[in-house]
């Protein structure tokens, strides 16, 4: 079997831990500040391969009932060209915009926001859907309407939202990114939706695997969304190196050709976080 390219010591890690204690001394008016902590492609590396991990700001609203205010426009856009808070740190990402099922007022209008800060900047966007099939299409509806990019715009957690293969291949037709982020997230009883089969990590790869051969290797993304303690390897879980570490060698088990992984892991993050 191949082994992982030297390219994957750098890939996208894509897990948005909410850091309370720093976003409070950084962001003193609660704005819902997350740091979105992620192995950037982008030659951060040294001779010896060691990764280094790349820190991009990211301006979002997350599940708008749950928060002072809505986001409007100026403010996602002054965050990216300016900085956040009134600092100079500025963001790199809208995202990750949180959305209920069913949507509610708030969140419509942060995805509209949204989507008019992105056709201004040409920025890249990520989505939390809702816990439901169609949370995905009708999010997808909101932001086409309001101008968004669909090219430059994540779907994510879509291992627990779209299990119907023929409706995923609906929803791959529209364009936006793919993202696979919950590796390593196995549970018999999920308790944000108990009525959701949590796939395991063989479906996941299973379904990446589907999309691959169904053509969609430039859109898929994979992550690990870690965003407690028990998933890191100091207290047992999996870490950060999860996916480079036991999923791509499994992926090339099951015939994902190391071309479409490195496509997925180096390529598409690439561009994604690319600002047009």
């Amino acid at each position: 079997m191949a082994g992982p390219s030297s390219d994957w010591s750098f890939t996208l890690g894509s897990a948005a831990l909410l850091l309370p204690s720093a976003v409070g001394s950084l962001f003193t008016n609660f704005s819902a500040f997350f740091l979105f902590i992620q192995f950037l492609p982008l030659g951060m590396y040294t001779e010896h391969r060691s990764a280094e991990i790349g820190v991009l700001a990211v301006t979002e609203s997350n599940l708008g009932e749950y928060f002072i205010c809505v986001r409007k426009e100026n403010v996602l856009v002054n965050e990216i060209l300016h900085g956040a808070d009134g600092t100079s740190i500025k963001c790199g990402v809208i995202g990750e915009i949180g959305c209920s099922w069913p949507l509610t007022d708030s969140e419509r209008k942060v995805l509209q926001a949204t989507a008019h800060a992105q056709a201004q900047l040409g920025c890249p966007v990520i989505i939390h859907p809702g816990r439901n099939p169609g949370a995905p299409f009708q999010i997808i509806r909101i932001l086409q309407e309001a101008g968004a990019d669909i090219s430059k715009t994540v779907m994510s957690h879509l291992d627990r939202s779209i299990f119907n293969k023929k409706e995923l291949l609906e929803f791959a037709e529209l364009g936006c990114y793919l993202e696979y982020d919950l590796f390593g997230t196995e549970l018999l009883n999920y308790q944000l939706s108990p009525d959701i089969d949590m796939p395991d990590d063989n479906k996941r790869i299973k379904r990446v695997r589907f999309l691959v051969d169904e053509g969609y290797e430039d859109r898929i993304l994979m992550a690990h969304d870690i965003h407690t303690k028990h998933r890191l390897m100091k207290y047992g879980g999996h870490g950060y190196s999860h996916i480079l570490t036991n999923i791509v060698p499994k992926m090339l088990l099951r015939g994902v050709a190391e071309r479409a992984v490195d496509k997925i892991l180096i390529e598409n993050p690439r561009r994604w976080l690319t600002f047009k």
